[in-house]
């Protein structure tokens, strides 16, 4: 189930011809489940549970506190606000699989 990807980006639209093309779906049905997919994974994180999906990855909310910055274009100091942020950590599979394919070129 190798994807072609012309570039480097991965875009919905390619997502949606992949189901197609792959599993034979309409492009209406592709485009729900993609668009169903993000939006389940964004609910959840918006209400602040963690995404876990087995041989990809994890998503999380982070809270991250006030802090000294640097605006970098003056080098004036500033206060960069709290806020929280999403973080994602690539599972072992992931890893691995990345690993693998960069020592395979």
């Amino acid at each position: 189930m190798n994807m072609q990807v012309e570039g480097k980006t991965l875009t919905k639209l390619e997502m949606i011809n992949h189901l197609m093309e792959n599993l034979g779906m309409t492009r209406q049905d592709s485009r729900a489940f993609v668009e169903n997919f993000f939006s389940e994974l964004s609910q959840m994180l918006t209400k602040g549970h963690q995404v876990k999906l087995s041989g990809f990855g994890n998503f999380e909310i982070k809270d991250k506190s006030q802090r000294p910055g640097r605006n970098p274009k003056t080098g004036e100091m500033v206060h960069v606000t709290a806020r929280r942020v999403v973080t994602f950590k690539a599972g072992q599979k992931m890893r691995r699989s990345i690993e693998d394919k960069l020592f395979t070129e």
